[in-house]
């Protein structure tokens, strides 16, 4: 202020600090509470920021007096529009940024163009025509996941007839799994937001239903999204009743154990450790369980708490050798590998699983032959492409156009499943 500062943006650490700041994880406005300490102290207007990412949370930030500003970018990326739709009664219809980080700011640490995961239009606006169709087409898009929905919504927003076709008895694919993480609530807003575009744009959802070959007549195109199923290892009893592919466990079909062997150290092994050994977190319990102290006692605002076991006893394995979580985003990677840490996840690596059976998963790790006595073991081992629709549909007549996992089932891209949806959204 003495230097001639107009007004002071109160942006809280970077990634040397070993805090998550800006990750999904963070609670919304998480440290809006050190702005306004300053407030009073100084007569220039204060800017809080850091995980800030709707109109509304902004307001509750101004009027519980935390700030006289609001900073906000990312969001931006997510929906150009935010702050129209919010003063226009148009909330639901935000595309919510839910700070995955991985196509901004991981982008720009390896000098890519930025953009944004659920928003692939984000700084590639001249690159895409999205005109009115010149001829109307009735389509059906097989599966409800983040790449179907988005070339639904897309194609209905052209002026095209879209049907989804979806199994199960709610839209959202893999993004209803990773919104059972905690710390990937905001993966709901996603969600929300596919919900309401759907309803918007007049496109018709037919909830648990199976597509057959034989509609595909009634359709001038068929859209395969129908996404990917958990690689099953071949393992000696992998059919034993405490072996459990992961979708089993985030659906809450199945209920884990005190101890569990988690089998894949990818990123739905990391997801699976964090959701198995803390299944919520307040603003509070992220607080503690960083160690993030408000008394203004501790240089930084942070102590160095002892690792927060998990209620429950966990091991990480993986086949390969080397560090587990290698392939994670490079912005995020270290918050996922530290939690595990911090929840006292045992990790192993150059594992061979030998065998599961009544007493546990029988394994050998450098050289010696051991048993974990686990109640479950976790199936995280990958996925694999969905496609038995396709030889159906060919042989009908119909040459299905695959996007998302169903194309391409490695590490479960979102980023590449979504932008391939509005792509073909936008060529149909």
């Amino acid at each position: 202020e003495q230097a001639g500062a107009s007004i002071i943006n109160t942006g809280i650490g970077w990634h040397e600090a070993r805090i998550p700041t800006i990750a999904t994880m963070v609670p919304r406005a998480g440290f809006a509470w050190v702005t306004k300490r300053l407030m009073g102290e100084v007569d220039i207007p204060l800017i809080t920021t850091n995980r800030i990412n709707d109109p509304r949370t902004a307001e509750e930030v101004l009027a519980d007096g935390c700030a006289d500003m609001v900073s906000m970018a990312r969001p931006f990326l997510a929906d150009e529009e935010i702050m129209i739709k919010s003063r226009t009664g148009r909330e639901k219809e935000i595309n919510t940024c839910i700070a995955c980080n991985q196509a901004c700011l991981d982008h720009v640490f390896e000098q890519k163009t930025a953009s944004c995961l659920v928003n692939p239009r984000a700084c590639h606006e001249t690159e895409y025509d999205e005109s009115p169709a010149q001829q109307k087409k009735k389509v059906a898009v097989v599966g409800a996941g983040p790449a179907g929905l988005t070339c639904a919504i897309t194609a209905a927003q052209r002026g095209h007839d879209v049907h989804v076709y979806e199994r199960r008895e709610r839209i959202g694919g893999q993004f209803l799994f990773a919104s059972q993480i905690p710390g990937k609530e905001e993966f709901r807003e996603t969600l929300r937001y596919y919900e309401t575009m759907v309803e918007k744009h007049g496109v018709t959802v037919h909830l648990r239903s199976e597509f057959q070959a034989e509609m595909a007549a009634d359709y001038d195109e068929v859209v395969m999204s129908t996404g990917v199923l958990p690689r099953i290892p071949r393992i000696e009893g992998i059919q034993h009743e405490k072996a459990v592919p992961y979708p089993e466990v985030l659906s809450g079909r199945v209920r884990v154990g005190q101890k569990a062997a988690i089998i894949g150290a990818g990123g739905i092994g990391f997801d699976m450790a964090a959701f198995l050994g803390h299944e919520t977190m307040s603003k509070e319990d992220f607080e503690e369980f960083w160690g993030i102290t408000r008394n203004g006692e501790v240089r930084g605002g942070v102590t160095s708490p002892e690792d927060d076991h998990a209620d429950r006893e966990l091991y990480m394995l993986k086949r390969s050798p080397g560090k587990a979580g290698k392939d994670l985003g490079k912005t995020t990677g270290w918050i996922h590998r530290q939690t595990v840490k911090k929840l006292g996840v045992t990790e192993m690596s150059s594992v061979e699983y030998l065998r599961i059976d009544d007493d546990g998963l029988h394994i050998r790790h450098q050289g010696e032959e051991r048993c974990l006595e686990v109640d479950h073991v976790v199936i995280c081992a990958g996925q694999e492409s969905d496609r038995s629709l396709e030889d159906d549909l060919k042989a009908a007549g119909k040459t299905p156009h695959i996007i998302g996992g169903a194309l391409k089932a490695g590490g479960i891209d979102a980023q590449r499943a979504i932008e391939e949806g509005f792509r073909l959204g936008l060529s149909l």
